[in-house]
């Protein structure tokens, strides 16, 4: 379904409860697995997709995955850890152009036995699964977290404790220290060091540990309608002692205009006029707030240079190339640097000639970032929406609460209000 968007008439106020982590939710999810609970969080489709693929006796025949890459890696180390599966991975046409190497060559030099079914380095996989050994092995680093979260919590199965070198610049190290934690509550021992990683093989304990957490990678949305509305959002439940990287970005999105002040309730934003002049910042550890962070620099004004954002040429679509196609339709020409890894805008302004139609490239985080500049641009129009389902199926359901109006694209523009 395709959406043409109108901002709320008057002052944006809104009060949103944000679904939980999905980066939470699929750890928990695994770990349960591993500890015999069937009993986790399932919050959107990425998690649907990896609790029911869990909830199977075992692993077997053709496992597909849609375009959950989380539930891919991770399915992965897990089948290759158990003895007994026997199963080919495979998902979207998407998945199977995102690579999983660095993955594969780490198991197989554990013990696994995974060949590819198509091109090499990267899905479909066949996977015998078995216990591996542990030890110690290299890992590139620099493309996924979550290869290095899959080979941790699949560290407990293994016949020694595992140790992991990281090699290249490690991209999400908040992410890995998520699973840290997260192994640590329920009983396993882990030790993060910024280029080495170690795991006990200890099982993990039966406990009633509640990570959940509402998500701090879909609050930067809303950072971003507070930003550009001018406007007030309370966040239900946020914390400023979140386990998840992204709660950083609350700091970089001062800088764009908007505080935060938390209470017992969540996280209260609030719009100010103070913007910094230029947005300089390394975005390796938390990469999905890029989108969301790059649409309100351009929208307010604030040229920006944000480097570490190589893993974004990876995600649902090449996000790089995404949000310099869609942002070039409102006029900012965003450059590409240093051999992909920088994305930048150094101010420029090009003339627009129609009212925008975006591409959203199957990516959820493409649809978020772009629906706010309804706000700046009325009747902007976002095609395949229901994408968000990935990680925020009621996303369109809280933007209408918050008084944008949302029309099939089809339908005359409505008269403006005299």
């Amino acid at each position: 379904m395709d959406f043409r968007i109108l901002p709320p008439d008057g002052i944006l106020e809104t009060t949103v409860a944000l679904p939980l982590s999905k980066s939470i939710n699929a750890r928990a999810i695994v770990m349960a697995h591993l500890a015999g609970k069937s009993e986790a969080p399932v919050d959107c489709a990425d998690t649907q997709t990896l609790a029911a693929i869990l909830a199977a006796p075992k692993l077997d025949g053709t496992v597909d995955v849609g375009p959950a890459g989380t539930a891919m890696r991770f399915l992965t180390a897990l089948a290759a850890a158990t003895p007994g599966t026997s199963c080919t991975l495979t998902g979207s046409e998407r998945m199977l152009r995102r690579p999983i190497a660095p993955l594969v060559d780490a198991l197989r030099e554990l013990g696994a036995d995974i060949a590819y079914e198509g091109m090499e380095g990267y899905p479909p996989l066949r996977v015998e699964g078995r216990r591996l050994s542990g030890g110690t092995i290299a890992i590139d680093a620099s493309v996924s977290s979550q290869f290095i979260s899959a080979l941790m919590m699949v560290a407990p199965l293994m016949e020694s404790p595992l140790e992991i070198e990281l090699k290249g610049i490690v991209g999400s190290l908040p992410y890995i220290k998520m699973t840290a934690e997260m192994m640590r509550r329920r009983g396993v021992n882990t030790d993060v060091e910024p280029l080495r990683i170690w795991i006990d093989n200890s099982p993990y304990r039966k406990t009633d540990v509640d990570d959940a957490e509402p998500d701090w990678s879909a609050a930067a949305f809303w950072y971003e309608i507070a930003a550009l509305s001018a406007g007030w959002v309370s966040l239900e439940s946020m914390r400023a002692d979140s386990i998840q990287g992204d709660s950083e970005e609350a700091a970089l999105f001062e800088k764009l205009g908007v505080t935060t002040e938390f209470t017992d309730e969540g996280a209260e934003l609030s719009a100010t006029p103070e913007l910094f002049n230029s947005l300089d910042a390394d975005m390796s550890g938390m990469p999905d707030a890029v989108p969301a962070l790059a649409v309100t620099a351009c929208m307010v004004g604030v040229p920006f240079r944000f480097s570490g954002v190589g893993a974004l040429h990876h995600k649902e679509c090449d996000r790089l190339e995404a949000l310099a196609a869609e942002l070039a339709k409102l006029g900012f020409p965003l450059d590409i640097e240093a051999y992909g890894t920088v994305l930048a805008w150094d101010g420029r302004r090009q003339p627009v000639r129609e009212l925008p139609v975006f591409d959203t490239y199957n990516d959820h985080r493409m649809a978020m970032a772009l629906a706010p500049t309804a706000i700046f641009v009325p009747g902007i129009v976002v095609r395949d929406a229901d994408v968000v389902g990935k990680s925020y199926p009621d996303f369109w359901k809280h933007l209408q609460e918050a008084g944008f109006t949302l029309l099939d694209p089809s339908e005359p523009m409505p008269e403006p209000a005299e």
